[in-house]
């Protein structure tokens, strides 16, 4: 028996959510891939996976080899690129997890420029607002703006910080009124993000200390592409980075609410399962996101924003 093989066959399993999928990645047909898995668990003598007709997931004994697995293939992929020199140019897949928004607007023409500088590895983007579990859903990085979780699994780097800024159009504060005060915002429609575990608090700090403050309007989104056209067309006062309202900004479409209070700054956070720290592909992909960004403070940002 092919025990490397073997192996990533039952890694491919656990990570893809079934034999089926397993097969799809690696090519083979799924019987093959659960010819492989019995044979792993019968020279192990014990049971990795539960199957049923609907799932398979690993069993408790399958989860903890499951990351000794990870390590192994990590380790055996970063002695073979030493041998062939393919740490200089890296192949393979690479599947990235990102920020709907960072991720179309910024990350998207960043890969175009990684994979120019490494033609052979293709990355997989999947973009979504809520925070996913990276090792469980196999993702190799992870871009979050939020605190990261604190997971003894998962190796985190901070790239770059975020600002953000209150804004609003200008004929809605025409109508509406510009607010002088955070307490003002009481008055008014708000659009605010609706997936943060704050949900309708505004924290804002300014020259009288610190204001927490519930806000109420016509839209609530996880999605701040969202959040800044329903601000533009004049709904309301919204709250967002300034890498997706800065255009606005700059147009005029949108202006500055409040300039003398501000959120506290959040930032960018890169995240790889602790198992995969070897990885070649995956350290030359942190190590271009931080030339990127980090370089980056405001992305070109005229107003010395940042990300």
């Amino acid at each position: 028996m092919d025990k490397f093989e073997s192996i990533r066959a039952f890694t491919q399993v656990v990570a893809s959510g079934g034999f089926a999928a397993a097969a799809r990645e690696m090519g083979l047909s799924r019987s093959a891939v659960n010819k492989l898995v019995i044979n792993l668990e019968n020279d192990l003598g014990v049971q990795l996976l539960h199957r049923s007709t609907r799932q398979v997931s690993p069993t408790e004994t399958g989860l903890a080899f499951y990351d000794r697995c990870l390590a192994i293939l990590a380790d055996l992929e970063e002695a073979e690129q030493a041998v062939t020199q393919l740490h200089e140019e890296p192949k393979g897949k690479l599947r990235v997890n990102a920020p709907m928004s960072f991720g179309t607007l910024h990350l998207a023409p960043a890969l175009a420029d990684f994979l120019v500088r490494y033609p052979d590895l293709q990355v997989q983007l999947t973009l979504n607002d809520r925070f996913i579990d990276p090792i469980e859903e196999g993702f190799d990085v992870t871009i979050r703006i939020a605190a990261p979780p604190d997971a003894a699994s998962l190796i985190v780097h901070k790239l770059a910080p975020v600002q953000r800024v209150l804004c609003a159009a200008p004929n809605y504060l025409r109508d509406r009124g510009t607010p002088t005060h955070p307490n003002e915002l009481y008055q008014h429609s708000c659009l605010h993000y609706g997936h943060l575990a704050t949900v309708n608090q505004w924290l804002l700090l300014g020259p009288d200390g610190e204001h927490s403050i519930s806000v109420q309007g016509a839209v609530c989104s996880n999605n701040g592409e969202v959040l800044r056209e329903a601000a533009i067309q004049g709904l309301g006062i919204t709250l967002l980075p300034t890498f997706i309202v800065e255009p606005a900004l700059e147009q005029g479409t949108l202006t500055i609410v409040l300039p003398d209070y501000h959120p506290p700054v959040i930032s960018m956070y890169v995240l790889y399962p602790v198992n995969r720290h070897l990885s070649a592909k995956i350290r030359l992909f942190i190590n271009f996101l931080q030339e990127r960004f980090s370089e980056q403070s405001a992305l070109g940002s005229k107003r010395s924003m940042t990300i």
